[in-house]
């Protein structure tokens, strides 16, 4: 049995008592968090009666993909290889995630798996993917560079994972979006994600900014890297640390913020799933839930938008209980740039597979955002995007003007 005889630690919080609902959630629905999303957290066939078999469930997947993988890669079928290593490795990372433990044994395996089949993979890709390691406080902030083909001097976008992500996570070289659209990516495990984790690394005070800006000083040196379009793309908690970065450091050329979560201070810790709490302590590494609390108080966009100075794209939908719209629409008002919001009709934190766009994800339309922004020089100013069911997307004639002001709650 998986962690038999390990010393966990004890209850860290005041909402680990509705365990035993997140059990039943994950029993009766397959989901943990975004309990709003009607397809399950576990792989096609691999039901996790409670939280503690969810790991297994996700490993168990890893290894049928990660045996699929191999036989690809040995016969030579390159492409195939790729994508049964992208579903390897994303089932491995959601295994680890889930054991928020330091030094726990069977998480650091999952790990060393994880960055084997990432080198494997890289031995089969149709473009260059390198390991990178960017010096700071004394270590290593690990990172993966998806570079073009041919590693011409092109823009390169700075991918903040959120809080249930790693570097691992976007973009997938069996389908790069970036790449596709003639950027360069690298995907960063800021302070308290993945292997920052491991290391110690944790998410506190301004850490993720620091680390957001030794990647930039990191970036301006590679020869591939256009220096003076060099983007940020967050997704969820990667919303919040994109935008801080982009307060932080000007050398940033456009940011694109979404699946939102602009005040973590809000919700996140409070009314949403308590498996986010217990996780943003453990990426904190601290077990005082007094000083957590805190902290957390202080985790806000608010007062950090006005001096950002590039094109910015804030993307959330509209009944998203981690970003209530009044948090978007106050974080779109505090922003004094060329600017775009993107209110997806009827969407809550997951913009994947969305009815609104056809059933691409949100990331698709980021890209192109993102290409016309940093590639062709161009961006809309101060408009709101009203992203229906049913439209053309939030390129077309869709802006909308809200009807609340800025201090209103929305109903």
């Amino acid at each position: 049995m998986e962690g038999a005889g390990m010393s966990y630690r004890s209850v860290r919080t005041k909402r680990d008592n509705q365990q035993w609902m997140l059990d039943l959630a994950l029993n009766l629905k397959g989901r943990v968090q975004n309990f709003e999303a009607d397809h399950p957290e576990t792989p096609p066939g691999g039901r996790a009666r409670n939280y503690r078999m969810y790991s297994k469930v996700w490993r168990q997947a890893g290894e049928h993909h990660e045996s699929l993988a191999r036989i690809a890669h040995q016969e030579g079928f390159r492409a195939t290889a790729v994508e049964h290593y992208d579903q390897a490795i994303e089932s491995f990372r959601f295994a680890q995630h889930s054991i928020f433990y330091d030094d726990h044994p069977v998480k650091i395996g999952l790990w060393d798996k994880i960055n084997e089949l990432v080198d494997q993979r890289s031995e089969v890709t149709a473009y260059p993917v390198e390991r990178v390691e960017v010096p700071f406080e004394g270590q290593t902030i690990s990172c993966l560079l998806h570079l073009l083909p041919d590693r011409r001097p092109a823009p390169c976008i700075i991918y903040t994972p959120g809080m249930d992500q790693t570097k691992e996570s976007f973009p997938r070289p069996h389908r790069n979006l970036a790449v596709e659209r003639g950027m360069h990516v690298l995907s960063m495990d800021g302070p308290g994600q993945g292997i920052s984790n491991i290391k110690k690394i944790r998410a506190v005070g301004d850490m993720y900014e620091q680390a957001g800006r030794a990647v930039i000083d990191y970036l301006v040196e590679r020869p591939e890297v256009d220096e003076s379009r060099i983007g940020l793309f967050g997704i969820s908690m990667g919303s919040y640390w994109s935008l801080r970065i982009a307060d932080a450091d000007d050398r940033i050329a456009a940011v694109a913020s979404a699946v939102a979560c602009f005040n973590p201070n809000n919700t996140l810790f409070t009314q949403a799933s308590p498996r986010f709490k217990q996780m943003f302590m453990y990426m904190a590494g601290t077990d005082d839930e007094t000083e957590f609390d805190r902290m957390a108080s202080e985790m806000t966009t608010q007062g950090h938008l006005a001096a950002i100075r590039c094109p910015t794209l804030l993307a959330t939908g509209e009944f998203d209980p981690l970003c209530p719209l009044e948090d978007a629409l106050g974080a779109f008002a505090e922003l004094e740039t060329a600017k775009e919001l993107w209110v997806v009709e009827n969407q809550s934190h997951l913009l994947t597979n969305l009815p609104n766009l056809g059933g691409l994800d949100i990331h698709h339309y980021i890209m192109d955002w993102m290409h016309r922004a940093l590639v062709e020089g161009r961006f809309a100013d101060r408009r709101i995007a009203y992203v229906k069911e049913n439209g053309a997307g939030p390129f077309s004639d869709c802006e909308w003007t809200p009807t609340v002001t800025e201090n209103d709650a929305y109903f």
